[in-house]
């Protein structure tokens, strides 16, 4: 059987995950393939960061990035009209930041400047090294989204991000007011008020208990704050059954899930919202082996939207604008480089709500 694009894909990641760093010719030859399809295989990989291409070699995007391959990097690019090259520090290339990366990528495209991708891995010792090496290469800007825990930075870690070298924009992260770097220019996504049309949603089709299970993550803070917003304004009670966290990532365990079962097998609850998508697909799976129907006996909708629509059941969704928020963090950037008193920017990026069969409304919209 012919080898599809994404199996053979997924033997590049592999390849280089395992080496770390590998030349195109040599990643050719182990592959099986020519050099020109090597090259546009790894071209696609390094377009949404899973891996890093520089100088004739592909490395993994959380391998400390070499300052001279990232000197020649830039040096070799052909000179767009603006000549700016921009370095970018995100934690992971996929799931959430897959689109985040390909908005920035467009926007820096248009702009005539180039990106460089550096992955910490939620490593905050990678983030100053990313940091220091694309700096020494010559970045003239950088996006960053550091990695902090959930609760946000505390003073020390924020001081460090303060007063950076060249012009920076926050991506998906917030400095509390009063804390050094506040002042930063950011853009999010406002998880909050997506948050809130979930259960706005729910409400209009009839639920008067919509219950909260979400994954502990940068945007539970956020999520739990526009949900609550959303039920005091509909004088709905608080249903949060998301468990207390049990580590830096974790998510919803058989606990909530218990607790939501006696719920919806009462009749009390009929209805909830589930950071992440994931998390969603996975309740929906569990539901269905207890004998609940969804949206029969329980309507479902899920924060963000990269596997809901896979589904059983697709699943109604709060997509965040991943791509746009890549894109204006670009632009926001290419302003503070043209202009550097320009006035400070904090960008929030509504999501929006995409109807499918899980939440019972009728006929999908997406």
């Amino acid at each position: 059987m012919r080898e599809s694009v994404e199996q053979r894909h997924r033997r590049i990641l592999r390849v280089v995950r395992d080496r770390e760093s590998v030349r195109i010719g040599e990643l050719a030859a182990e592959l099986g393939v020519s050099v020109e399809t090597a090259r546009r295989d790894v071209a696609a990989l390094a377009d949404v960061g899973r891996v890093r291409r520089l100088h004739g070699s592909v490395t993994w995007p959380t391998a400390p990035l070499n300052a001279r391959d990232a000197r020649l990097a830039r040096r070799s690019a052909p000179r767009a009209p603006s000549g700016l090259v921009l370095g970018m520090v995100v934690p992971v290339s996929d799931y959430y930041f897959r689109a985040v990366i390909q908005g920035a990528r467009q926007a820096a495209a248009d702009a005539g400047a180039r990106l460089l991708v550096a992955i910490t891995d939620y490593s905050a010792d990678r983030d100053l090294q990313h940091i220091a090496t694309l700096l020494d290469a010559g970045v003239d800007g950088l996006l960053l989204a550091p990695s902090w825990t959930v609760g946000g930075p505390t003073e020390e870690e924020a001081a460090r991000f303060a007063e950076p070298a060249v012009p920076a924009v926050l991506v998906e992260r917030r400095i509390p007011v009063g804390v050094p770097g506040a002042h930063l220019d950011r853009v999010v996504s406002d998880h909050a008020g997506g948050a809130a049309l979930a259960v706005r949603h729910l409400a209009e089709l009839g639920h008067r208990r919509v219950a909260l299970l979400a994954r502990h993550t940068h945007t539970r803070p956020a999520v739990r704050a526009g949900y609550l917003s959303a039920v005091r304004a509909l004088g709905l009670p608080d249903d949060d059954l998301s468990p207390p966290p049990t580590g830096p990532y974790g998510h919803p365990d058989d606990v909530g899930r218990e607790r939501l079962l006696a719920l919806v097998a009462s009749g009390e609850v009929r209805a909830g919202l589930v950071h992440t998508d994931i998390d969603a697909v996975n309740l929906l799976q569990w539901l269905t082996a207890h004998g609940v129907r969804v949206p029969e006996d329980f309507a479902l909708v899920c924060h963000n939207d990269e596997m809901a629509a896979l589904a059983d059941v697709p699943l109604t969704s709060v997509s965040p604008a991943t791509f746009a928020v890549g894109e204006a963090a670009v632009r926001l950037l290419v302003r503070r480089l043209e202009d550097p008193y320009a006035a400070h920017s904090a960008v929030a990026w509504l999501p929006r709500l995409v109807i499918r069969d899980s939440c019972g409304a009728g006929h999908p919209t997406a």
